[in-house]
């Protein structure tokens, strides 16, 4: 009996361990099969997770980079307007810069040519020329063709006179002398012109219906060259046309 007893609690042991085992068998299977079907959902919970920390980081970025760049056009903006102020007062002041060099450019010719006629002043004449203002005259002593009497002064280093003034004018007019002056329309006929290349403007000193051209005397020809006739006009009117081939004095001038 003890014998056929111990038989069925060793058979009833085996049957609980056999159902204990199966059990455990048929957890660990669905516990596998379990873990599965979670594995894509664990996954893509994950994914999910690195994606919003991504957001995250982007989102913060980005505040960054805007406020950044707030601030840099904040700082800029000043910066730009400080820059253009400065740019603007390099500009005038290498305007006035080249303003003062220019006047200082003037002031030393200027300054030179004080000088140069200062040490003029204290030059005596040559013989044979007078001194009127910063000019020295000569007169001749001989007559000669308009021509002629020029060739002379450039011999001398001068040219036939050139009337600037009524002071000069009345200066020559003194000399009492019918003499040629610089005075010629040989080129273009009726646009005088002084031996410089001038042309003729202001002040003139034509005798009353002159330059006439030989209107009145035609056998001389075309009266092209001007003489002043000291003989018998007044001072301030007193040029008169001529012809170029007569002998006239004549009166050069060397500026000083």
């Amino acid at each position: 009996m003890a014998d056929y007893i111990n038989k069925q609690v060793i058979e009833l042991n085996k049957v609980n361990e056999e159902n204990q085992n199966r059990a455990t068998r048929s957890l660990k299977t669905e516990t596998h099969l379990s873990d599965r079907r979670l594995r894509p959902y664990r996954l893509a919970a994950v994914c999910l997770g690195v994606l919003c920390v991504l957001q995250v980081t982007l989102n913060i970025s980005l505040r960054l980079a805007f406020y950044n760049r707030g601030n840099e056009t904040v700082e800029k903006n000043p910066l730009q307007t400080s820059y253009n102020t400065k740019t603007k007062e390099r500009d005038q002041l290498q305007t006035s810069y080249n303003t003062l060099t220019k006047e200082r450019d003037q002031l030393q010719k200027d300054r030179d040519d004080l000088m140069s006629k200062f040490s003029n002043l204290k030059q005596k004449c040559p013989e044979g020329w007078q001194k009127f203002e910063s000019s020295w005259y000569f007169l001749s002593t001989v007559k000669k063709p308009w021509r002629e009497s020029r060739q002379d002064c450039l011999e001398r280093g001068a040219d036939l006179v050139i009337v600037n003034s009524d002071m000069e004018q009345e200066f020559l007019f003194g000399l009492t002398k019918r003499a040629w002056i610089g005075l010629t329309d040989s080129v273009t006929e009726g646009t005088w012109k002084w031996v410089d290349g001038t042309p003729l403007t202001t002040p003139s000193y034509w005798y009353s219906q002159q330059p006439d051209n030989g209107r009145d005397n035609p056998k001389y020809g075309e009266e092209d060259c001007v003489e002043l006739n000291t003989e018998s006009w007044l001072p301030v009117k007193a040029w008169n046309d001529q012809s170029c081939l007569l002998n006239r004095y004549w009166i050069c001038e060397k500026v000083v």
